[in-house]
């Protein structure tokens, strides 16, 4: 074989080994950080923290105001993550299913121990009443400290706790 085959192999070689290592290093990285959340949504939908204490008030999408005789007068507009890692987080309600879990296709995504990956769905039903729905998890779903084993309707204020993940529907 000549030199320059010899050289080409051994430089193949080094390239693939330094490949899996890399590969390697990101698994192991994933595995003690986690995964990393990604904010969803328009820029106009999205909150800051605000100070603690303070309250945020944001407008009706304009999707809600139009509905006409839907949307209740007094009916909650945001679902606010209110305790956990995600503290903060609103989701405007605009008649779609939320999902919550640790699945990376789930609206909220939890990066808790305690969630399944398809945890439990937030739907709205044909009176605008917005339902809350345990998907089978393991370590349950809890509104108001009771377990949930139908769907069961949301008064607006109500903590909806998956694991340390606390969430509840506001106005």
């Amino acid at each position: 074989m000549s030199e320059l085959t010899l050289t080409v192999m051994r430089l193949g070689f080094l390239a693939v080994l330094w490949l899996f290592v890399i590969v390697a290093v990101q698994v192991i990285r994933s595995d003690l950080f986690g995964t990393r959340v990604t904010q969803r949504g328009s820029r106009r939908n999205a909150d800051t923290r605000p100070p603690q204490g303070a309250a945020r008030q944001t407008p009706a999408p304009p999707a809600q105001r139009q509905q006409g005789g839907r949307q209740r007068r007094g009916a909650p507009t945001k679902l606010v993550v209110s305790e956990g890692i995600l503290t903060g987080t609103t989701v405007a309600l605009q008649g779609q299913t939320i999902t919550l879990g640790r699945a990376h296709d789930s609206t909220i995504v939890l990066d808790d121990d305690y969630a399944s990956s398809r945890h439990a769905r937030i739907y709205p039903d044909r009176d605008g009443q917005w339902i809350v729905e345990d998907l089978g998890s393991t370590n349950g779903t809890y509104l108001d400290r009771t377990r949930l084993t139908t769907p069961t309707p949301i008064p607006p204020g109500a903590p909806i706790r998956i694991g340390k993940t606390v969430i509840e529907l506001r106005k």
